[in-house]
């Protein structure tokens, strides 16, 4: 606005629009003049997306694919959450406080949008399908908040946004600053004053933007860490990102966080068949987070075609998951969510190479 010559509280009126009217069509803005109007049409205040198809799962989860600029294609996941279920029962809401009120009969239908924030991925983790073609880019902050721009138009009647979970294609911590410029305008209160609580922002673990997270937003984004072993010598094989930050330094950087009072930090833990889901695994999780105030979120892997891994038995992720509750740690499974339209955690992708064999083979000679 200063560039065009307006004062400054027409970038906000500009603003307002864009984020709270949810509107970038400047013939709407009624209240700014009229040759204005006709500079932003001029200038096009639109982001380059495209929808090219969205996939309905029999649970009621929608995967969208977005098409943007440069032809970046990624997915984002609307998830309803189920009428009276118990938010501290439900990992795909991780950005639910626990102090948070059961949903009641008759209440809207709440919703967490999962969001992307690259185009592919760099961090390999095995059991992965974002990250099976490399990383292409990084998205801007504009381009994530489209995403939620996108879904809130996905809303059905009875269905209301109010959770966000940074857990779809990509680190989110990669670029950290786009990340960080994006919570900042999805909770401005010129804007969608979307509330800091209720937002999660999930990582494989780069120290250095769980830091910087904690330090600017004082701790109150929800964090949670992809965990998935609690070794060096067996996270390294699932998660490569391990060997530049490892367990301990992670594990240092989560008693750093400043927790608010009443909250957690959400550690997920992929269960793989013969890989990492055996008692003395259970054990050795039970062990390196005595002491943190955190939950476990297990998810027994989802189907990664040409992946080679499969998803731990019923009755292995029963036995894990009473080994760490046993203990005194709260551990829940993870509600599968969308599964049938390749929606569930681990599954967005567009296609891209399988992990390579023999990686899959020396994890397996390791464990069994």
């Amino acid at each position: 606005m200063a560039q065009a010559g307006e004062p400054r509280y027409r970038a906000r009126q500009v603003f307002r629009w864009l984020h709270a009217g949810a509107s970038a069509n400047p013939a709407e803005m009624s209240n700014l003049p009229r040759p204005l109007r006709a500079r932003l049409a001029e200038e096009s205040l639109e982001i380059a997306s495209e929808i090219v198809a969205v996939r309905r799962a029999n649970d009621g989860t929608r995967k969208v694919l977005l098409r943007l600029a440069g032809n970046a294609q990624i997915e984002c996941v609307v998830i309803p959450m189920k009428r009276l279920e118990e938010p501290s029962q439900d990992a795909d809401l991780a950005a639910v406080p626990e102090d948070d009120d059961a949903p009641v009969e008759g209440a809207p239908t709440r919703v967490t949008v999962c969001l992307s924030t690259q185009h592919g991925c760099a961090m390999g983790c095995v059991f992965c399908a974002s990250g099976r073609s490399g990383l292409f880019r990084g998205l801007s902050a504009a381009e994530v908040i489209e995403q939620v721009r996108v879904a809130r138009a996905q809303l059905s009647p009875g269905e209301v946004l109010r959770n966000l979970v940074f857990m779809g294609m990509g680190e989110p911590l990669h670029h950290y600053g786009e990340t960080a410029r994006a919570l900042r305008v999805l909770t401005h209160a010129d804007g969608m004053d979307l509330s800091l609580r209720r937002i999660t922002v999930s990582t494989v673990g780069l120290v250095p933007g769980i830091d910087r997270l904690g330090e600017d937003f004082g701790g109150k984004v929800g964090l949670a860490v992809s965990l998935h072993a609690a070794t060096d010598e067996l996270r390294n094989k699932i998660v490569p990102m391990n060997a530049r930050y490892s367990v301990g330094d992670i594990m240092a950087a989560l008693r750093r966080y400043p927790l608010p009072r009443r909250r957690r930090i959400t550690l997920e833990y992929t269960l793989i068949r013969d890989v990492n889901d055996a008692a003395e695994h259970a054990r050795e999780l039970v062990r390196l987070v005595r002491g943190l105030k955190v939950k476990i979120n297990l998810i027994p892997m989802n189907p990664v075609a040409g992946s080679g891994l499969e998803a731990s038995s019923p009755e292995r992720v029963r036995a894990f998951q009473e080994a760490v509750a046993g203990s005194g740690i709260s551990c829940f499974v993870r509600v599968r969510r969308g599964d049938d339209v390749d929606a569930a955690c681990g599954q967005l992708a567009l296609g891209g190479e399988a992990p390579a064999p023999q990686l899959i083979r020396g994890i397996r000679r390791k464990t069994q």
